[in-house]
């Protein structure tokens, strides 16, 4: 089954962010990751729980492909990147 990579930034440099979606994208994609949305426009419906900022989707091939793309060498400079320019919460989801 597939998987949903959710990630909600809040970017406090978006210039410098750039790098990262730069980075990011590409090894991504080489996990099989398809961006569905990337900040894409939204409506906050209900925030009860939560109140996403910016949010980015990836679907992945398996819930493992996702976690093996989180979890590389290749993904650790990067995140922290994103750690740098942005404060984040993220979230994988196996869809059914």
């Amino acid at each position: 089954m597939s998987a949903l990579l959710i990630v909600d930034t809040k970017i406090h440099d978006p210039e410098s962010y750039e790098e990262y979606k730069a980075l990011a994208k590409p090894l991504a994609e080489k996990f099989g990751g398809v961006y569905r949305a990337r900040g894409d426009r939204m409506d906050v419906i209900e925030t009860q729980l939560w109140e996403p900022t910016r949010l980015v989707l990836i679907e992945f091939p398996t819930f493992e492909d996702a976690h093996a793309f989180l979890d590389s060498e290749e993904y650790a400079p990067v995140k922290a990147l994103r750690h740098r320019y942005a404060e984040s919460t993220a979230v994988v989801v196996q869809l059914s």
